[in-house]
């Protein structure tokens, strides 16, 4: 499990990019580079607060067209991934059918308990809720492990990853790293289709 207490992987790397000149991709390298070796691991984390053991933004070195560069990878389990183009079905198909449609966003009192939905979000829910039990069902949508390239960053080279695994570690990362950059990662072609959770939320 990766938390944000693992001081060895983590650093801000945020700041560091919004405060470059677009220009100086070396600089942003380097950067990168020394808070590598500083830490003793061949990436460094973003925005820890936004990763969990199912997606995680993280930053490492390697070789594009020749050159050094950073990329700006992406990683989270298919299973995320699966539910991510559920939802995205469903949702599309809601906006269609509810001509005052808005995306559902649960919110908390000031008891911290969860506000009640109104008579048109309750709607709503419902008919997504269906609509995923039914594209679950049916096997309408399957997804694959991959890795897919973005050259159109303002920073490095982004990278987009879906692998078949229950949860992301640090061991995971390393591993992924290490065999991307020796060019000897090997991806699933298996289609695959995952059940939702019964608390699957709507937000």
């Amino acid at each position: 499990m990766i938390v944000e207490d693992d001081l060895l992987i983590v650093y801000n790397a945020t700041t560091m990019t919004q405060s470059m000149d677009k220009n100086s991709s070396s600089q942003q390298v380097q950067e990168v580079k020394n808070e590598i070796k500083k830490m003793n691991v061949n990436f460094v984390m973003v925005d820890p607060k936004d990763n969990s053991d199912e997606y995680v933004n993280f930053q490492f070195i390697g070789i594009y067209e020749g050159k050094e560069v950073v990329y700006d990878a992406v990683m989270y389990t298919l299973r995320l991934h699966h539910n991510s183009e559920l939802y995205e079905i469903a949702e599309h198909k809601a906006a269609k059918r509810f001509s005052e449609f808005k995306q559902i966003k649960y919110e908390e009192d000031e008891n911290g308990d969860l506000k009640l939905l109104d008579d048109n979000e309750e709607e709503i829910g419902l008919f997504m809720a269906e609509t995923i039990m039914e594209l679950e069902e049916e096997g309408e949508v399957k997804v694959k492990e991959h890795v897919d390239v973005d050259v159109h960053l303002d920073f490095g080279i982004g990278l987009d990853v879906g692998l078949n695994i229950d949860s992301i570690t640090s061991d995971t990362i390393t591993s992924f790293v290490d065999k991307y950059n020796d060019d000897s990662l090997q991806l699933d072609d298996t289609l695959y289709s995952f059940e939702s959770e019964d608390d699957f939320e709507f937000q």
